[in-house]
């Protein structure tokens, strides 16, 4: 059954409320603060703050609801850090007596020191750049790819700026977006896209599941005013390379079945965008020649990149499988915490190359 984005959010709400509860009562112990009537106050409206301010910005996207919004997720992000720092210093006190108030400071400082260089690292934007062979490519094409933008509170018009003054500078011939180009959290203006109209190639976009959490309406609406295509199980041809997007869907097979039903020449030089990257063998089966996704974020920042290699074998990177490729982004922007430890924001220049027979 896919989740609803409401019942996403409370479960969010319920695990930061029991992240802080650990974190509150780590920092009683160290600190010495008693559980007074102010001090559960207090925890209760930092637990509330992310959800607050996710349904404020519904109705609302001014500087202080972005502040609310921007402060708490880093404060969540913060959160892993603290907790980690916690667990050290309860394993290494059965070998090590350090004074409580002198932990407790060393673990708020650390982890502050470690959250601020991690969003330090999503203010820059890193060119990643690949050759992939296509056989029967008639002529070589020089791609970028986009993905996970995450348009929203955080990231805006001085993003969009920033980063399609990146990709002018490329000299790209077509522009793929694979997905959450939108975040799905706030009320956009209406030119929120103006930027992209001065990208003077093609640009292809598939929908991401945080593109259906702002809406296809409204996706489609920010779009209409831009040269961003949209493709919907839809084919088009650039150069001799067919190009297939495939949106997001929750089943797991819902690749395989897909591609079935989309008219295409399996002989012919193909892509696949596709933003989740699972079902690459079932792809490679199906005659194509090369997946590009994103999704993962490649866990973002550590320790979280662990767990996503757990949960999506291909995680990042490039891969073969039986002469086809798939690509995965890191992303280009972030979700929810604004960092980035052990990954990057990247723009990533695909250089498609005629491989001969």
């Amino acid at each position: 059954m896919r989740p609803t984005h409401g019942r996403i959010q409370a479960t969010q709400f319920f695990m930061f409320l029991i992240i802080n509860y650990v974190i509150f009562y780590g920092f009683s112990f160290t600190f010495d603060i008693p559980k007074t009537f102010s001090y559960y106050i207090l925890l209760l409206i930092v637990a509330l703050a992310l959800p607050i301010s996710q349904v404020l910005l519904k109705f609302s996207s001014n500087i202080l609801v972005r502040s609310l919004y921007a402060a708490s997720a880093f404060w969540l992000g913060m959160s892993a850090y603290l907790l980690i720092l916690f667990a050290i210093y309860l394993i290494t006190g059965f070998f090590i007596q350090i004074p409580a108030q002198i932990a407790g400071i060393l673990i708020l400082t650390s982890a502050l020191v470690i959250s601020l260089y991690a969003s330090f690292n999503t203010i820059r934007l890193e060119i990643e750049q690949l050759n992939i062979p296509l056989l029967g490519l008639k002529d070589d094409i020089r791609a970028v790819q986009i993905s996970d933008l995450h348009l929203g509170p955080i990231r805006k018009f001085g993003f969009i700026k920033k980063m399609v003054n990146k990709i002018i500078y490329l000299n790209p011939e077509i522009v793929f977006i694979t997905g959450d180009l939108f975040d799905g959290s706030a009320k956009l203006p209406d030119d929120i896209l103006k930027d992209f109209n001065r990208i003077k190639v093609p640009i292809i976009f598939i929908m991401g599941n945080h593109d259906f959490y702002q809406g296809l309406n409204e996706v489609s609406h920010f779009m209409s005013t831009t040269p961003i295509k949209i493709l919907n199980n839809q084919t088009v041809e650039f150069k001799g390379l067919q190009i297939i997007g495939v949106p997001f869907y929750w089943d797991s097979e819902y690749l395989e079945e897909t591609l079935k039903n989309i008219d295409y020449d399996q002989d012919k030089p193909t892509l696949l965008l596709y933003h989740v990257p699972i079902e690459f063998k079932t792809a490679t089966n199906a005659g194509i020649d090369l997946q590009l996704s994103g999704h993962t974020h490649a866990g973002q920042f550590l320790p979280f990149s662990y767990f996503i290699k757990l949960m999506f074998p291909y995680n990042r990177g490039l891969y073969e499988y039986n002469g086809s490729f798939l690509y995965v982004s890191q992303g280009t922007g972030t979700l929810l915490p604004p960092m980035r430890l052990g990954s990057r924001c990247e723009i990533t220049l695909i250089n498609l190359t005629v491989e001969k027979p």
